[in-house]
């Protein structure tokens, strides 16, 4: 970011070298960051979320910012695009919310999202959409990814709870370490569909998103990791199906090649991994079925036992190879 609150737009190979700033004009601020940039899919349109709790959107065509919205109530960390069309946007902040936003019925002024969606009881780190303008999962500084529907919004009631549980956490996950006796909270009117948990947030805004649909039918759900790891959950019954190890400190991002079966992770260890699979991924639905354990919290005592075909227990024992890039 510049003083003159402006995103920065650089080209990464051709033969010239560009350096173009791209103007937001924030208002009267002291300070302006956008946390979250992310370009339409038919890179027109720049999306942006900062820490003015308001969302950017910038017209590459015109060169001029088109909207800006009051958003949220704290820092937005995370936005998306619902799907090729660019007319439905997606926010997460650090009040805890995940919001949809029309843009077709959106004004500046007074401005009104579609619905928001409530469960987390700590920030939002990321977002990815599933781009069917559906289903989209969001990571949380609470421990957990969440999957959710946006045809199934959630009630005002459940907002308030959110942002209330939100207010009451007494630790920053940017330089503390999580409290050992902290139970993860219940938000009465959690509307999410499945919560996947088994990989820790903290340090950095740390990213998951969905798994290629073109190798994988975006069956998984991956995540980068406090602890150095990438971790691989299985959407549809919440099991990890994979944890590679081996960085020596946070994995902030991920990213799954969308042809083939390679993995890349950066780290705060200062390395980039490339991780490959020494076998086939099969994705056979009709295997047969059988029952695990898994670690349950004290709330978990009355939800049933997750339940992992075999095909995913293969995945577990494929072996993973990591080559240092940087």
């Amino acid at each position: 970011m510049s003083n003159y609150f402006s995103v920065h737009m650089c080209n990464i190979y051709g033969d010239h070298e560009m350096h173009e700033a791209l103007h937001l004009f924030p208002g009267n601020r002291h300070s302006f960051c956008a946390f979250s940039i992310v370009f339409s899919m038919d890179n027109r349109e720049i999306l942006g979320g900062s820490n003015d709790g308001c969302l950017y959107v910038y017209d590459r065509e015109i060169n001029q910012r088109t909207l800006r919205i009051d958003a949220h109530d704290d820092d937005v960390n995370a936005v998306a695009f619902a799907d090729g069309s660019s007319q439905i946007l997606f926010s997460g902040g650090d009040d805890g919310l995940v919001k949809v936003w029309d843009r077709r019925t959106l004004s500046e002024e007074d401005p009104i999202p579609v619905g928001g969606l409530a469960g987390h009881s700590d920030g939002i780190t990321y977002i990815d959409s599933k781009g069917d303008a559906r289903y989209l999962i969001s990571n949380s500084k609470d421990q957990s990814v969440k999957l959710w529907d946006m045809r199934k919004f959630s009630s005002e009631r459940a907002q308030e709870a959110t942002k209330r549980a939100v207010s009451k956490q007494m630790w920053d996950y940017r330089w503390q370490q999580m409290p050992r006796k902290r139970k993860r909270k219940h938000v009465p009117g959690d509307s999410s569909l499945m919560t996947y948990t088994g990989h820790s947030i903290m340090h950095t805004l740390v990213r998951c998103h969905f798994s290629p649909i073109f190798t994988t039918g975006q069956r998984y759900i991956y995540t980068g990791c406090a602890s150095g790891a990438v971790v691989i959950y299985d959407v549809l019954t919440g099991a990890i199906v994979k944890r590679l190890d081996g960085h020596g400190a946070c994995v902030r991002d991920v990213s799954w090649h969308p042809y083939e079966n390679v993995i890349m992770s950066t780290s705060w260890d200062g390395s980039v991994g490339k991780w490959t699979y020494s076998g086939k991924l099969e994705l056979d639905s009709d295997d047969e079925m059988q029952s695990v354990h898994g670690n349950k919290s004290d709330e978990d005592d009355d939800c049933p036992r997750v339940r992992r075909s075999k095909r995913l227990q293969g995945l577990r024992n494929l072996a993973g190879r990591r080559i240092i890039i940087g």
